[in-house]
Parts: C-alpha cells; structure tokens; sequence
C-alpha cells in the first residue's frame, strides 16, 4: 500500500486514513520511528497505565511478589547448579539444542 505524504512545518505529516486503519492505529495512540534501511518506520506502541491495574504505587501484590521472588531464586538454584543452556552463537545452533535436549527428554520417559 503505497501513499504519498507531504512534510509540513517542523517537520509534520499527516498519515493517510487508509494507512492508519491497515495498522490500526487512531488519534492519540503513539508509534515508534526508527529508520530501517535509509526508510523510515513507524511501529505501533501499546502503553500501559498501572493504575488501572491496582495500586499504581506498588507494581505487585505482596502473593505476586512472593511467587515471583520464589522463580528468581529457583532460577538462581539452576545457574549455580549448572543446568543452563548455551551460551549459543546462532539461532541454528539453539535450534539444534533445543532439539537434542527433546530426544533426551522422550528417550528417559521411554526407559
């Protein structure tokens, strides 16, 4: 879908109505530019407001804290006993772990 844009004062443009729905972005929402290949891209951004979520000033629960801080710890437990993976150089190469770690896992549930 291609649409000429003209660039008003400072730097200003309107976006197309046609291009907004295809993204489906409207008045008010934020995008993300970044230049990719000498074009620029905009990239729909979706924000969050906590406070709609509870007490905006404390981010969890005191359960949800706790059964988060439980995982690090378990997570700390694995790094330091070794059972951790990579580190790897290339996504074939995860790829390939991934897959002889699943040939090991249905070999010792056969046994």
């Amino acid at each position: 879908m291609l649409s000429s844009v003209r660039i008003h004062r400072k730097g200003q443009m309107t976006l197309p109505r046609r291009l907004r729905s295809a993204i489906g972005i409207a008045e008010g929402d934020l995008v993300e530019a970044s230049v990719r290949r000498g074009k620029i891209v905009l990239t729909p951004k979706l924000v969050i407001d906590r406070s709609e979520f509870g007490n905006a000033d404390d981010e969890y629960t005191p359960e949800q804290r706790r059964i988060i801080d439980a995982r690090l710890a378990k997570s700390d437990e694995d790094i330091r006993h070794g059972r951790v993976f990579g580190p790897f150089n290339t996504a074939e190469e995860m790829a390939a772990s991934i897959e002889a770690n699943i040939k090991k896992l249905r070999a010792a549930k056969k046994n």
